[in-house]
């Protein structure tokens, strides 16, 4: 049952504003960053290892320090300090809340709606990764199951966008997707017991059209 219920918070119509950023990958594709199918393989490793690199070690620790507390905040304070980019600070901030509205929903036993409380007592938005982690760990899931469910909804959401923006088919997605599983394992043991102090970010370009993405012609999504 606890399988079901996973494959449930991983399908792609639950509603926590995953599809309002693409994470840079529209602006990268007007740009002229991503032009080929072979380029958007590289993009997707790239953005991949930094998601492992930048990300992971935030949900090991978020995981480890699941009580609410002083240790906590260091945490969330270090993320909200690395966040740069104004359009994904803010789309972090909507979706982590968007997320425990849902969960607190399904949940309601688990009373996800002290983690809410917690980071508005410290004026702190809830980020996504962050609440995330905080979230599934109280509810019963394990921290390979997170790893492995954080990584599918970012190769998703990527692989999606592109199949909307037209850069790609869905056959041809979806078989982008299956290949890219096989990458998961070398990232999780890259990063595995990483802390929150040993998270690095590695794709600068990325991060250069992430920056420029707000100053684009958006055809699907609105930030």
């Amino acid at each position: 049952m606890q399988f079901a219920r996973l494959l449930h918070l991983v399908d792609s119509a639950i509603p926590t504003g995953s599809f309002a950023y693409s994470s840079g990958l529209e602006s990268s594709i007007t740009l002229g960053l991503v032009s080929t199918p072979f380029a958007l393989r590289n993009y997707l490793y790239s953005f991949l290892q930094q998601a492992g690199s930048a990300e992971l070690p935030f949900i090991n620790s978020s995981f480890r320090l699941a009580e609410l507390g002083e240790e906590l905040k260091v945490v969330a304070e270090e993320y909200d300090a690395q966040l740069l980019v104004s359009g994904l600070y803010k789309a972090s901030a909507v979706q982590g809340r968007n997320w425990l509205k849902l969960l607190a929903s399904f949940y309601p036993e688990a009373e996800l709606e002290t983690i809410t409380q917690w980071f508005a007592a410290q004026e702190i938005p809830p980020h996504f990764t962050l609440v995330f982690t905080l979230a599934l760990q109280r509810v019963g899931f394990e921290l390979k199951e997170l790893q492995a469910m954080y990584l599918h909804m970012l190769l998703r959401d990527q692989l999606s966008a592109a199949i909307r923006l037209g850069f790609l088919g869905p056959l041809e997605g979806h078989q982008l997707q299956h290949d890219f599983y096989a990458v998961f394992e070398h990232i999780l043991a890259a990063h595995a017991g990483k802390e929150y102090g040993e998270a690095t970010r590695s794709a600068f370009l990325l991060e250069v059209a992430q920056v420029l993405h707000e100053d684009i012609y958006s055809k699907l999504f609105q930030n």
